[in-house]
Formats: structure tokens, sequence, C-alpha cells
């Protein structure tokens, strides 16, 4: 049976509780975005929820997860059900913490993760406009010996270029949620590992950016937040937010 709903639009459903209780009843989703507790300082919220990974592994086979390189090594194990394709860059203007025995950390990762066949896997990654040199109809010999020989070929400049990996996104100061991750750096990845009119769920919902992000991009979103207090922003962000009327049939 179904949990009621603490909020739902046409786009977007919110379930206050524990993701390990309620995930189970939501059905298969096209990706999930994560950002769980990194378990990395003594604050009442921070502690990770056992298991998530496997759990999450029932419910898609695509997954961008938030996190330290600290938490992912110590965590590996938790994530054997999954297999690792690449990992994104968050670069912050500000860092986080008071450390001063190590470098400024001004960055977080996102690592994403597959289940079964690659091919099988939406991927779409987001391109830009580009506005350096012109490099239309260059031929191309090889691509360099550490990738290996490959034959000769002719590129055509579109004026685009891939998103990088590394990308620049203001955080967001003074929001509902101490760890709310901006717009910026959610909705390039939604829009490489969800298909438009897909299925995003977030299991750590927080006060909404993820189920903001994937509305605005033209997917459907699900959230399950365990604090009511963070629950209760979501919400109203969400109510006050635009929605996107522009889903594929």
């Amino acid at each position: 049976m179904s949990p009621e709903p603490y909020y739902a639009d046409e786009q977007v459903t919110l379930y206050l509780g524990d993701m390990r209780e309620i995930l189970p009843a939501l059905g298969q989703a096209d990706l999930i975005v994560a950002d769980p507790p990194y378990a990395e300082t003594s604050l009442a919220w921070d502690r990770w929820p056992d298991g998530w990974p496997t759990l999450a592994a029932t419910v898609a086979s695509s997954m961008w997860c938030f996190g330290s390189m600290r938490m992912f090594l110590e965590r590996r194990d938790e994530f054997a059900a999954w297999k690792l394709s690449q990992d994104v860059i968050w670069q912050k203007a500000n860092g986080t913490g008071f450390a001063t025995d190590r470098f400024k950390r001004v960055h977080e990762i996102a690592t994403h993760w597959y289940r079964g066949d690659w091919s099988a896997v939406h991927h779409d990654t987001p391109r830009v406009a580009y506005t350096g040199p012109d490099k239309h109809a260059q031929a191309r010999n090889d691509r360099g010996q550490h990738l290996g020989k490959i034959g000769a070929q002719r590129y055509e400049d579109d004026g685009t270029r891939l998103v990088r990996s590394v990308m620049d996104a203001r955080s967001v100061r003074g929001g509902p949620h101490p760890t709310e991750k901006p717009l910026g750096i959610l909705d390039p990845l939604i829009r490489y590992a969800c298909p438009p009119g897909g299925l995003v769920v977030d299991p750590f919902a927080g006060s909404g950016s993820t189920l903001d992000a994937a509305r605005l991009c033209g997917r459907r979103a699900i959230g399950i937040e365990a604090d009511e207090k963070y629950a209760e922003a979501a919400a109203n962000r969400l109510q006050h937010a635009p929605l996107c009327f522009d889903l594929p049939a």
C-alpha cells in the first residue's frame, strides 16, 4: 500500500518518512538522484542510512550520488550492486570546513552509477554554445597515443561542445537546508541521465531542490524526506515555484 503524499502536484510527489520504508512501494524510476548524509560530522542529521544504495538498485538502473571521496571509499561495499560510469566535480565559489592542515575544499563529487548493459541506460550529454576558434571541417588523423590509434575522420563544428566534467555553480547560501544543491549542478545531471518526461526519484529530498530542478527541465519527480521541517520547506518551495507544462506525451 502506497503511503499518503505530503505534497503532490501534476509533476511532483513528496513523501514524509524513512526512505527505506517508502522507496520499495514506489515502483520503477528512470533515475535516482541521491544526496545522502555523508556521515562526516557529529550533527544529528548527518547519519548514513545503512543499506540504502542496495535498496536504490531495486528501483532504478541509473543513479547520480553526491558525496566526498572519503564517503565513497568508506561505503564502497554498499555500492556493490552498481557499476561506476563517471564522476563529475561541482566546483563552488567558496569552500566549507574550518580545517587548516589541508587544502581548502571548494568542491563536491557527483558519481554516476548504473546497472545492466551500458547501452540500455539512458545517457545524453548536454551541450553548450561554443564561442572559441572555429574548428569547422578539420581533419583528424588520430586521437593521440594514450587513446589508441583511430582512423582518419572529418570533424564538423556545430558551434556547441559537451558540458565539461568540472562544473561551476554558486552554492546556496541561507537556504532552508544546510546541504542544499543548486539548480545549476542538478539540471545537467538530470538532463543527462533521465529522458524527457521520465521519472526522477530523490530519496533524500531535503528542501526540494532536485524535485524543483526535475520538473523545470520537463521530468516528473518523487521525493522522500525524513525530517518534517525540511519536507514542509520543500512543499512550500514547490507550491510557489513554476510548473513545466511541456512534458512529452
